[in-house]
């Protein structure tokens, strides 16, 4: 089991590298609209950021969802895959969709071997936990169920960005809980919010201009979790979970990001629970960097894969 480290050298201002500065600053400059001010419809209507290339391999599935709904799936397959990787979208679980990282899941399903497979979840305020909670548990039930027959193998990893992060770790405690099934064997955990309540990161590190601030995570929080009692439940805000018996994980989070703490916090209990965990903490990085062109994305996401292969060989 790798010892988890927390470097004191990760958030020494000169850590973070003149390139990095100089991103920071070009954000701060061009903040653009805060979510908090204009609303999801709005939003949604200006289309947010330009969706990259799609993938020309890229197949749509439906599975049976919950309450007999279809659920899609984004399938991007290697040739020869041996098992699969079940990735959720992030956009604070109101924004967002399957086929918005269609390069990213190409490169991990080239250097792991897995067939990656993203889920178009439902969205909040139309509807608020535990709807995305529950698809994200129904996809992963269908793909332990069918992964060999339909994927070559039965290595399965599991994760995703920010909400999806936030989505996975309950749904490795539901298919445990629920299910039976500890099948698993990494989690990618990029970012994620696993404390609805609110982390002290939230607001120390939520000052406008870095894609998003303090005001644009309680928004969010409003859309799916309108009734502030639900906060803390355990399958909503994971860090309250029983994470006992879950596979390794990587925790993947920038200094600068509102969801620090969320990661810093995760990735101790993941190892008081008994489990091993990674923790990838990368200097003056915000939230969401991965998806940019950020200077420190390529190094992270190259991490990322690695662990994915590593823990999924076998």
């Amino acid at each position: 089991m790798k010892e988890l480290v927390i470097d004191p050298a990760w958030f020494a201002p000169e850590a973070v590298r003149p390139e990095v500065l100089a991103f920071n600053e070009a954000m701060r400059a061009n903040p653009g609209p805060s979510l908090a001010e204009v609303g999801v419809e709005a939003m949604r209507k200006a289309g947010g950021r330009p969706k990259p290339p799609l993938s020309p391999r890229a197949e749509v599935r439906s599975i049976p969802g919950p309450n007999g709904a279809k659920l899609p799936l984004r399938v991007i397959a290697p040739d020869n895959p041996r098992g699969a990787y079940l990735h959720f979208h992030g956009g604070g679980l109101i924004f967002g969709t399957a086929d918005a990282q269609d390069p990213m899941l190409e490169a991990i399903a080239e250097a792991t071997g897995l067939a990656a497979i993203s889920v178009d979840y439902r969205l909040a305020p139309e509807h608020p936990w535990p709807a995305a909670w529950d698809d994200a548990e129904a996809a992963a039930l269908w793909l332990a169920e069918h992964v060999a027959a339909e994927f070559g193998g039965d290595r399965l990893a599991i994760g995703g960005e920010s909400a999806g992060a936030t989505l996975a770790v309950p749904t490795l405690v539901r298919l445990r809980d629920r299910h039976g099934f500890t099948g698993f064997h990494a989690a990618a955990l990029t970012y994620g919010n696993y404390d609805t309540s609110g982390s002290p990161s939230n607001k120390l590190n939520g000052s406008p201009g870095l894609l998003i601030g303090a005001a644009d995570v309680a928004y969010c929080s409003s859309c799916y979790a309108p009734d502030p009692a639900t906060r803390r439940d355990p399958d909503m805000s994971a860090i309250f979970a029983d994470v006992s018996g879950l596979p390794p994980a990587l925790f993947t989070v920038g200094t600068l990001d509102v969801f620090l703490d969320d990661s810093l916090f995760m990735a101790t209990r993941w190892i008081a629970a008994g489990n091993e965990a990674e923790l990838a903490v990368y200097p003056g990085a915000m939230h969401g960097f991965t998806l940019f062109p950020h200077p420190l994305a390529g190094e992270a996401l190259a991490r990322i894969e690695d662990f994915l292969r590593v823990r999924t060989s076998g």
